[in-house]
């Protein structure tokens, strides 16, 4: 990584041991590692290299590659929207389509919108931070303000796109175990001529009331064997962020688990 322009930080260390070391007994794969990390998806403004760095990272870029709607589903920290941030910004560079839209229900996880300050966007705005975040690290600041005004990026709540045809556009919903059937139909039959789309979620995250089933669980079963259409699972061996994260991801699992039984 470090010769092909890419920075090497400890927690990149730190990811590659745990992916040499994640099955006890388990012969590490690390050529293959090693040569699908060359692969650079992009480099920020700053010159650093975005990459994938684990396999399920990896599978999303091949997926996104040879499908026009995927999903990818897995816990947090598994870097599914900065992968596919970092996708459409690339198609957006190489000019295989002409604007980014991002899209992320905007469900009340704890907090009523109505009682937060300031106008709609104000409102809005904290649960699309992270769609933000991603693009800022990837894109200058002038530019990214440039394109965001004359909309070649869009970044809007889910709601937003009933009634559109999102032609020439490198499509992105994230969150979306927090999509109804309803939210999910209506966001997949926007897809237009020349677009593709991704779909990020964490099936044990989901906010949506409890009689309420998210979109994203129903629709593994209805879209499974469509051409063209690709479901790429990742797990706590994809997990990019704080070491302990695995580990809690691990012991609530082990918790649902005991409850189960």
């Amino acid at each position: 990584m470090s010769k092909r322009g890419g920075s090497v930080t400890p927690a990149d260390v730190t990811t590659l041991l745990a992916l040499s070391n994640r099955v006890e007994g388990e012969k590490p794969n690390m050529p293959h590692f090693e040569e699908e990390t060359g692969d650079i998806i992009l480099h920020t403004h700053n010159g650093e290299a975005i990459s994938a760095k684990t396999g399920g990272q990896r599978n999303i870029v091949k997926a996104s590659q040879n499908n026009d709607i995927l999903f990818a589903i897995g816990p947090a920290g598994t870097g599914k929207t900065y992968t596919s941030v970092a996708l459409a910004v690339q198609a957006l560079k190489n000019r295989k389509v002409k604007k980014i839209i991002l899209a992320r229900p905007a469900v009340e996880a704890g907090e009523n919108l109505g009682f937060l300050p300031g106008d709609l966007k104000e409102k809005i705005d904290p649960y699309l931070r992270p769609l933000y975040d991603a693009l800022e690290e990837m894109i200058e600041y002038d530019k990214l303000e440039f394109q965001l005004t004359k909309n070649i990026i869009e970044i809007a709540p889910l709601a937003y796109m009933r009634g559109r045809t999102l032609n020439n556009a490198f499509v992105i919903l994230d969150e979306a175990q927090n999509a109804t059937n309803i939210q999910m139909k209506m966001f997949l039959t926007r897809i237009g001529y020349n677009s593709r789309a991704i779909i990020t979620g964490d099936v044990t995250q989901t906010d949506l009331p409890r009689k309420q089933e998210s979109g994203l669980i129903v629709i593994q079963k209805i879209l499974k064997d469509i051409d063209g259409i690709s479901f790429v699972y990742l797990d706590q061996s994809d997990v990019v962020r704080h070491k302990l994260v695995r580990d809690i991801i691990d012991a609530y699992d082990k918790f649902e688990d005991k409850k189960r039984k």
